[in-house]
């Protein structure tokens, strides 16, 4: 998959409250690059503790369930946009959906 929007993730990461969140995303975003899923079913064999929430997003538990990741996969051309990364407190306050 390719993608898009890395830095969303890198700039998570630098703060310094969220450090611990670095390599876990290092290590999603290594097995995501070379995934080739063709649905959220695909992923979700992959990340048994991801949610599929609809309009082709997938929500993606990282650091032992501490943050939450928020893709938008355009599977037919193999593109995945990170829409949102944040604490659980942030998730609660969006809609998955349509962010």
């Amino acid at each position: 998959m390719r993608i898009i929007a890395i830095r969303i993730l890198r700039d998570f990461w630098r703060e310094p409250k969220h450090r611990d969140s670095e390599q876990p995303l290092k290590t999603w975003y290594a097995l995501a690059k070379e995934a080739s899923w063709k649905s959220p079913h695909d992923v979700k064999k992959q990340f048994a503790s991801a949610s599929i929430v609809g309009n082709q997003r997938v929500v993606f538990n990282i650091a032992g369930n501490k943050y939450r990741l928020i893709i938008h996969f355009h599977f037919n051309t193999k593109i995945a946009y990170v829409r949102f990364m944040g604490t659980h407190k942030q998730y609660d306050r969006i809609d998955a959906e349509t962010i």
